[in-house]
């Protein structure tokens, strides 16, 4: 295979990469934690959507509790969306063929 068909191939690979990756920007992920009293919805760019709080979690006297459940909630919902990320690459990684 000639270098002009090897380029029109990385070419096609970098377009498809490109809409997984709009694709995934585009899709929303949702998180529960603390037995669901928490929720974060998050974009696949990596951008907080939104949080809800259960109203039962809202003490003053305990408020650093509560600000770390939010923590693991924001990086569990982070983590499902560099996951989704690592399939997409993976994906575009076993389509790959090279002629020689």
């Amino acid at each position: 295979m000639n270098m002009q068909a090897l380029m029109q191939q990385a070419q096609k690979m970098q377009r498809e990469m490109e809409k997984a990756q709009k694709e995934l920007e585009a899709k929303e992920f949702e998180v529960t934690s603390a037995g669901g009293a928490i929720k974060i919805t998050i974009t696949g760019a990596k951008k907080v959507k939104a949080i809800n709080i259960d109203n039962d979690l809202i003490d003053p006297e305990d408020k650093e509790m509560l600000q770390d459940m939010i923590v693991v909630a924001i990086n569990e919902a982070i983590s499902l969306v560099s996951k989704e990320e690592q399939k997409i690459v993976a994906k575009q990684q076993a389509n790959i063929s090279f002629p020689f």
